[in-house]
């Protein structure tokens, strides 16, 4: 549909994939090197700057292969949550997949019968292993274009106060168009770019902690799953205010959230002002 192409063009522009006469840039030429959505390469390129790169390569293999969360038969659903639980994160879900990614790769790891633990270990949480496997493949092949480019790779630092932000840093690079707010703190989420209302997929790691964070980052949109926003993670309007390009926050539709992101970004402004100068 043409309206879903000026869209697509729309989007590559605001993420600086395309020049003045709409051309792939440089960047979105490399950007074009992985086979990932385009919100995903700006995030995986922008982690060389944040030195997260470990990390998003993880996230950005997760996000690609199907769920890794297998549904509970019924009768056990407690179960499974309570198994899932062990891998939550409190920083969202980008950073419980890591989490889950760890520790199957710890698992697959044991010297005894490999095959044989890694099934059994999946099935332990209610895991597939057929999707891990296929995340560890994807991975496998982002680290390669990463070496044929030339990107630097940074080391592992999962944990780390310092490696979270920068984590969320390089997220929010590409996905600065997937930010929800809760607009009445029962986990309604209106998300800032289409005004529609969703709520959090029943396997968000936040639906077995009860605690709906205000701002949210998002990968994907689904109606199909009753409205639903999947992979969600908190992030604050100071981060979001820092990162997002002006031009596509000054299209944003009028809205009470756009308003308290204008103050936000308004309070910043004598600050970013004073570190220009200094540059």
């Amino acid at each position: 549909a043409p309206e879903s192409l000026m869209q697509a063009l729309e989007d590559l522009d605001y993420l600086a994939a395309l020049d003045n006469n709409g051309n792939l840039s440089e960047f979105g030429i490399i950007m074009s090197e992985f086979p990932l959505d385009p919100q995903l390469s700006k995030s995986l390129l922008a982690s060389c700057e944040f030195e997260c790169v470990d990390e998003l390569l993880t996230i950005a293999a997760m996000v690609t292969a199907p769920s890794c969360f297998l549904p509970a038969p019924p009768g056990t659903e407690e179960i499974a949550r309570s198994r899932w639980h062990r891998f939550s994160h409190p920083a969202g879900d980008h950073f419980t997949l890591i989490s889950i990614f760890n520790a199957f790769r710890a698992a697959t790891a044991s010297p005894t019968h490999p095959a044989f633990s890694n099934e059994k270990w999946c099935r332990d949480y209610f895991l597939s292993c057929s999707a891990l496997s296929m995340a560890e493949t994807i991975r496998a092949e982002l680290v390669e274009i990463m070496k044929r480019i030339e990107l630097p790779i940074s080391e592992p630092a999962f944990g780390s106060e310092e490696n979270l932000l920068s984590i969320k840093k390089a997220l929010l690079s590409g996905y600065f168009m997937h930010i929800a707010r809760d607009v009445d703190g029962s986990g309604n989420y209106l998300m800032l770019t289409h005004k529609q209302v969703a709520q959090l997929h029943p396997f968000s790691s936040y639906s077995s902690t009860r605690r709906m964070p205000e701002w949210v980052l998002f990968h994907e949109f689904s109606i199909s799953e009753g409205n639903s926003i999947r992979v969600v993670s908190e992030i604050s309007p100071q981060l979001f205010a820092e990162l997002v390009p002006q031009y596509y926050f000054s299209n944003l539709p009028p809205s009470e959230s756009k308003d308290i992101l204008q103050e936000v970004i308004n309070h910043l402004a004598p600050v970013s002002a004073t570190k220009e100068e200094q540059k």
